[in-house]
């Protein structure tokens, strides 16, 4: 059994559950939750089942049980919150808008997020070819231990921070940075689940915030275009020029903070005000009937 790395701040009644991407780790998450903790608001970073172990680790789980990681988080938070926010990078902003258009959210925050890998920095043959190889693969069960390395730039414009991402990458310790690669197995569950959510976006009727580089070298900025085509609550689309796929830690790191907190308390506000309105005409009710 694998560490449990996930992660749980206490603060006010308003919930933060954020979700990192295939093959990556809480950390990607910790760094945007302390800012957000330190507003105030109480945040739990999810750890998705075989993640931070080895490649094994991953293989052996679907998407199905990385999904019931996410829905076991929320429930655990919403023991301690009235309303939850849920926030996902890359792969997992995909099960952030599967939990919405399945559970009753305040509202949902896409980073990045990932379809399929088609951004700049992807081989035209692993696009070509992925559709149709994997399934094969996986269902054959074969090349099990097998992945797509990731490559320059890693999805990580910042160079200094690059350099201590790809080392600690290739410690050996999935843990701090994530796996070097990608299993094959785990990509054909990814796109298993791409298709479940995009055949469900119209369901979505929460806020949207999406938030995605312009450049992103591993996922094409079509992806969040698919995504906020297709919601059919209130939503707000956010470009970003100083960064690659990795948002939550690159250099608009401090723009994807901002941006998701003003969203937040926009929405925390009208649900505040929505609150006030119904207890005042419970009063005014109540004060008829005496």
């Amino acid at each position: 059994m694998t560490p449990d790395h996930s992660f749980f701040l206490s603060g006010n009644k308003t919930g933060i559950l954020l979700i990192h991407g295939l093959t990556g780790t809480p950390n990607e998450m910790r760094g945007i939750a302390r800012t957000f903790h330190q507003t105030g608001y109480t945040v739990s970073g999810v750890q998705l089942a075989g993640h931070c172990g080895s490649v094994e680790d991953l293989v052996q789980t679907r998407w199905e049980d990385w999904y019931a990681s996410v829905c076991k988080a929320a429930d655990e938070l919403k023991k301690h919150v009235n309303q939850l926010y849920i926030a996902g990078l890359s792969m997992g902003a995909l099960l952030a808008l599967k939990y919405a258009s399945e559970h009753k959210v305040a509202s949902v925050i896409s980073y990045s997020p990932t379809f399929q890998y088609d951004g700049w920095s992807i081989p035209l043959w692993s696009k070509v070819l992925a559709p149709v190889v994997l399934p094969v693969v996986y269902h054959l069960n074969i090349c099990r231990n097998n992945t797509f390395d990731e490559a320059e730039p890693y999805g990580i414009q910042n160079e200094a921070l690059r350099a201590r991402i790809v080392s600690a990458m290739n410690s050996g310790d999935s843990s701090e940075a994530g796996l070097p690669g990608n299993p094959w197995h785990s990509l054909y569950q990814l796109q298993r689940l791409s298709r479940n959510v995009r055949k469900n976006l119209s369901k979505i009727t929460a806020p949207l915030l999406a938030l995605h580089a312009y450049n992103d070298d591993v996922a094409h900025r079509r992806n969040s275009q698919i995504v906020y085509d297709r919601v059919s609550g209130p939503k707000k689309i956010v470009w970003l020029n100083k960064s690659y796929h990795m948002i939550t830690i690159d250099n608009d790191r401090k723009q994807v903070i901002e941006e998701s907190l003003k969203f937040i308390q926009t929405y925390t506000d009208k649900i505040d005000e929505k609150s006030n309105e119904n207890f005042t005409t419970e009063n005014i009710q109540l004060s008829k009937v005496i």
